[in-house]
């Protein structure tokens, strides 16, 4: 398959170079017209995400020429000077070209492996070069190819399945303990980023109560406003009279003094009647007593317990990627053969008008040796003599074709492919002989 890529990725550039060469989705769509009529390229998609900006094109033109054509549309329509855009670039063609597509699509390219946000990305960047007119029957065929892959890598192998964010970490802990999580609610110590990730991470799974402890009330209530149905902000002194309205408590705070102590946490489980609370220590130093882990239906987790999960469930997500890394080659493979067997259609068409054109020809050439015809004697030459010899003549090559692209070949023998040393060297001028003796039989 005919197919290029020229892109820059979290690998080969800093995200200050991504950033110059991103593309607003308002843009892409004039973008890509722009690409298709000005350069050497028949058709074009464009993926542009915060961690990469690939050109995916079918060139009209040799791959140098079309890689170079790529290469200055990048420069010209971002404004930047070739030496800012080249060295960030990779070039990748042909069953390359496929592979990395596969791969970027079922997330084994992604800064994190079998993060899922990448196959939504690939779809509506497909979606937007569709609406642009800028995809072809090529670039078609390999992006609804890539969509089924990623889905298989995801049904087949557990790459998504191992979290390795601190929020996901601790919504998957929180499972363990908890049966449901959309009945249980979460206290927040600390409003900052890292407070509001862990947030989005819990409200996902289902919790829908908030509850938001800041030194500063203002910064909490902004916080709990950004959730759904809302939350409510308390001062850090309410902490100990408030503990046990929650289920789980997630502290990102700078301070340096402890927020919640094992007497705190004894009263509120007393309050509780012993139902779990269960704790995540995201701060350094941490604010939550690590002794509370010993009373009875206290779970305590701070950063070095989550980050050792994390590093086991990359251990694991690296071996369920080497099993996706294996499907994405299985399919490349065999997209390509089967893709180079549809292929063949379009040449073996042209070859056809072209072979019917100089038989036509030679017809024309020698038509006065055969004197004067009736219109059912040139029909006769025309839709039995010609079109038999043109027949003939390509079936063995679309044999030939079809095994080459089966065994992967790109070069094709013409002897082996028209089977010339198959064919005695007299048939043709035999089936001639005897269409000429059958139409002067109907003289």
């Amino acid at each position: 398959m005919n197919v290029l890529l020229v892109g820059l990725n979290h690998n080969t550039a800093p995200v200050g170079a991504r950033e110059r060469l991103a593309f607003s989705e308002a843009r892409l769509g004039a973008a890509l017209q722009r690409l298709v009529s000005e350069s050497e390229v028949a058709e074009a998609v464009i993926l542009s995400t915060c961690n990469r900006v690939e050109v995916i094109v079918v060139p009209d033109a040799p791959t140098a020429q079309a890689a170079e054509a790529v290469t200055r549309f990048l420069c010209d329509v971002h404004d930047l000077r070739s030496g800012q855009v080249r060295p960030h670039l990779y070039v990748h063609q042909s069953s390359a070209a496929v592979r990395h597509v596969m791969r970027v699509a079922s997330s084994l390219d992604s800064m994190i492996v079998g993060e899922s946000q990448i196959l939504g990305q690939v779809k509506r960047a497909y979606a937007i070069a569709t609406a642009a007119g800028t995809v072809g029957r090529h670039l078609h065929r390999l992006f609804e190819r890539a969509f089924a892959v990623a889905k298989r890598v995801r049904a087949e192998t557990g790459i998504g399945a191992h979290a390795i964010s601190l929020g996901s970490v601790s919504v998957g802990l929180a499972r363990k303990i908890f049966d449901q999580l959309h009945d249980k609610s979460l206290l927040l110590i600390g409003a900052g980023e890292m407070a509001e990730l862990a947030a989005k991470c819990f409200f996902e799974a289902g919790i829908e109560s908030l509850l938001v402890a800041n030194r500063t009330l203002a910064h909490a209530q902004h916080l709990a406003d950004c959730f759904r149905g809302g939350g409510r902000a308390i001062g850090l002194d309410e902490l100990p009279t408030r503990l046990h309205e929650t289920d789980i408590v997630v502290a990102s705070t700078g301070a340096t003094t402890c927020h919640i102590n094992r007497p705190m946490a004894q009263t509120a489980l007393e309050r509780r009647r012993y139902r779990p609370l269960l704790f995540f220590d995201l701060s350094v130093p941490r604010t939550i007593a690590p002794d509370i882990s010993s009373l009875d239906n206290a779970f305590v987790f701070d950063l070095d317990d989550l980050q050792r999960v994390i590093a086991a469930n990359q251990r694991e997500r690296r071996r369920e990627a080497e099993r996706a890394e294996a499907i994405v080659e299985a399919e490349t493979v065999a997209f390509l053969a089967a893709f180079d067997r549809l292929d063949i259609g379009p040449t073996v068409a042209a070859l056809k008008e072209r072979l019917t054109d100089i038989c036509e020809a030679e017809f024309e050439r020698y038509r006065k040796r055969l004197g004067a015809l009736t219109p059912e004697q040139e029909t006769v030459i025309r839709n039995f003599l010609l079109e038999g010899i043109v027949n003939k003549m390509l079936h063995p090559l679309i044999l030939g074709l079809r095994e080459a692209a089966q065994q992967g070949v790109e070069q094709v023998d013409l002897r082996r492919a028209f089977a010339l040393d198959a064919i005695p060297t007299n048939a043709l001028a035999d089936d001639a002989q005897n269409a000429l003796a059958s139409v002067h039989q109907r003289r």
